[in-house]
């Protein structure tokens, strides 16, 4: 893709900055040295917090319309460039080329929906109880901001978070996933071109320490973070002692609902779209088909022929239908938990790594049925393409198994029924509910986010998304000028 190897630099203020000495390989085949990217310490975010704060006066006195106009300018560049920044994204974390444009895509409009929020962030007005005194709100931004984010979506994630923190006038240290420096350093130097002031965008790589120091500086206001629900329990933790506003989005175990009045052949497809569809490695990834018992060999018999109808491979190449995990430990966490479900269940499909891909990180599509609901590759985030089909006998065993693990970011149910499909929706656990559709998806100008063990504050995305970065201000103004005398306690 490239003669040369690229290099990601950290970019504190209005310079490029640290020793790009780690490598970067291809998951798909590590015989490709992709670039380098510097490792990052604490002093180097510290370096972007100061130059965070310093732009930070100057940025909130921007008027919020002239902010939304430099988000507007990213978006047409991100347009022009969406094909290449698709071919690193696919290159560099393994989901395959389609996938990668798709999340391209994501990005290009939700920032350009939070960019239109320039014009709406309203306060509102309301009489008074005392004489003589107009009240009405108005937001502030919190001020300095983190962006702790994932290597799953590195280019739509990191700025579904930027654009509405951007637009309500904060600045803004990022610390990304250490997997993918390189798309991000191509996110950055796009973000410079747009023409946001020096300081305002700061973008630090590395992996526990600079997140640590970015959590822990008290000029940083806010925290929002995206990944495994173990360190997102540590942020939150971390962020309460501190008395820090914090936003989480963390892991899932996402059902997918097969009723015996379900389209099968919709079903299994929707099922293996998120099963396998970015190796499994999506948060929104359908983990566990929920299906009745009277349709239940019929649908495993269909998704299994599915299964085996996926095509891994390098993501670059025409006629692959999925990439590899992004990393020899995440290869590894899958790997395990298909000796795990071979004890557990009844293996049908998978079970393995893929033979014929030895130089990249490829698990093969696994299919487990007669799973319960009490095994662990029913109860656990895997994060890889398996399947664990459950089988019930009614549509209340269906929704309470659907309700029985800790996480509750998304769900499916297949149905012609619409009565039982709005049981199901309301009923389910989930921040988000698809009926007929997969589990995975989400558009710009709706709330994304999940309940229970999966979330910790607002949600993302959507029309609220930039509360979560400001403070509402309330004012009183004695017009008068005379003497409060009643009604003001």
């Amino acid at each position: 893709m490239q003669s040369s190897p690229l290099r990601a630099r950290h970019l504190i203020g209005d310079s490029w900055s640290g020793d790009a000495d780690m490598p970067i390989h291809s998951p798909a085949d590590t015989r490709e040295l992709l670039g380098y990217a510097p490792s990052g310490s604490r002093a180097d975010a510290t370096a972007a917090i100061d130059a965070a704060a310093a732009a930070l006066p100057g940025w909130m006195e921007t008027p919020a319309p002239k902010r939304g106009a430099l988000l507007f300018k990213l978006v047409r560049l991100l347009e022009a460039a969406a094909d290449d920044i698709a071919r690193l994204l696919a290159w560099e974390e393994g989901k395959i080329v389609p996938e990668a444009r798709g999340e391209v895509e994501k990005a290009i409009r939700y920032i350009e929906f939070a960019a239109g929020d320039a014009r709406r962030l309203q306060g509102y007005t309301a009489p008074s109880e005392l004489n003589g005194t107009f009240a009405f709100t108005f937001w502030r931004p919190k001020g300095v901001v983190g962006l702790i984010t994932p290597w799953n979506f590195p280019v739509a994630i990191p700025l579904w978070k930027m654009a509405p923190a951007l637009v309500a006038g904060n600045t803004v240290v990022l610390k990304p996933a250490p997997e993918t420096p390189l798309v991000t350093q191509r996110i950055a130097e796009l973000i410079r071109e747009a023409g946001f002031p020096p300081g305002v965008v700061n973008i630090v790589y590395g992996d526990a320490e600079p997140a640590r120091a970015i959590i822990e500086d008290p000029r940083v206001k806010a925290i929002s973070f995206t990944g495994s629900t173990e360190v997102g329990r540590q942020v939150e933790a971390r962020c309460g002692a501190l008395h820090k506003a914090v936003q989480c989005e963390l892991g899932g175990k996402n059902p997918l609902i097969v009723l015996d009045d379900a389209d099968l052949d919709l079903a299994a497809a929707g099922c293996a779209q998120g099963a396998f569809g970015s190796t499994g490695q999506r948060c929104t990834a359908t983990s566990r088909a929920i299906v009745m018992e009277g349709v239940a060999d019929a649908f495993v018999e269909r998704i299994a022929t599915l299964a085996r109808a996926v095509r891994p491979g390098h993501p670059l190449k025409e006629g692959v239908t999925m990439g590899p995990s992004v990393s020899a430990r995440q290869l590894r966490t899958v790997l395990e938990y298909q000796e795990v479900g071979k004890e557990e269940a009844k293996l049908v499909v998978g079970g393995v790594r893929w033979a014929d891909l030895p130089h990249g990180y490829f698990p093969a599509p696994t299919v487990f049925d007669q799973v319960s609901p009490t095994h662990r590759i029913a109860r656990e985030e895997i994060f890889g393409p398996v399947l664990s089909v459950i089988r019930v006998a009614s549509v209340e065993e269906a929704i309470a198994v659907a309700n029985g693990v800790e996480f509750g970011l998304t769900g499916a149910v297949y149905t012609r029924d619409l009565g039982r499909a709005f049981e199901v929706v309301q009923r389910l656990d989930t921040g988000i509910t698809q009926v007929n559709a997969p589990t995975m998806g989400g558009e710009a100008h709706f709330p994304f986010g999940g309940c229970k063990a999966t979330a910790v504050g607002p949600k993302e995305m959507g029309p609220d998304a930039w509360r979560f970065f400001s403070e509402p201000k309330t004012v009183y103004m004695n017009h008068r000028l005379a003497p409060r005398t009643a009604g003001f306690y």
